[in-house]
């Protein structure tokens, strides 16, 4: 994993490593133009029965990418778009976004969404472990990362557990924002 910190937050690149499988994963704070690509993930059905929010277009795009960078610019969410590498080590296609929540808060949480094309190839638990070594690295006051789930999201478990969080315990409903019953996982700074 390679960190970069040379201009301030907004210039925090992460990267995750190949697999035999699937190139390796570039992890940079979103920018405008990944508004297409993000309206693009966000007509997969899947994507769309698991997310809290909802985007129908461009325009809904560019509103939750500026959500995004209102959130770097507070602290109080630090969002990054997961993109697969070139062979020559630049940007390929959209792969997914992972981000950490309030930082600076006792127990911060992590959560992430992987484009339909990107699925199955271990994308989500490469950029959560990515982001979760940095987010120890970056915040050493962080002892521990919560990361939440709906129950009967099967596939967000495995990707928990690949990333090392461990389970921790189950939750109640507790509506509007979390309607039905979910999961608490939870990994500790080794």
């Amino acid at each position: 994993m390679d960190t970069t910190h040379d201009t301030g937050p907004r210039a925090v690149r992460l990267e995750a490593a190949a697999t035999a499988s699937a190139p390796a994963l570039l992890l940079r704070p979103w920018r405008p133009e990944d508004a297409a690509g993000v309206t693009e993930a966000y007509r997969d059905p899947v994507l769309r029965r698991w997310a809290t929010v909802t985007v129908r277009d461009e325009a809904e795009a560019l509103h939750w990418l500026r959500a995004q960078h209102d959130g770097w610019e507070t602290g109080a969410r630090l969002a990054f778009a997961v993109l697969e590498a070139r062979p020559d080590g630049g940007e390929g296609r959209l792969a997914g976004h992972v981000v950490l929540k309030a930082p600076y808060g006792p127990e911060p949480e992590v959560g992430y969404w992987t484009a339909a094309p990107a699925r199955g190839r271990g994308v989500a638990p490469r950029a959560l472990d990515a982001l979760t070594h940095w987010a120890f690295t970056a915040f050493p006051s962080v002892t521990r990362l919560r990361l939440l789930h709906t129950a009967a999201n099967t596939a967000s478990c495995r990707v928990a557990e690949r990333a090392g969080y461990d389970f921790d315990t189950e939750l109640p409903p507790a509506p509007p924002e979390f309607p039905s019953e979910g999961h608490l996982h939870v990994r500790a700074r080794a």
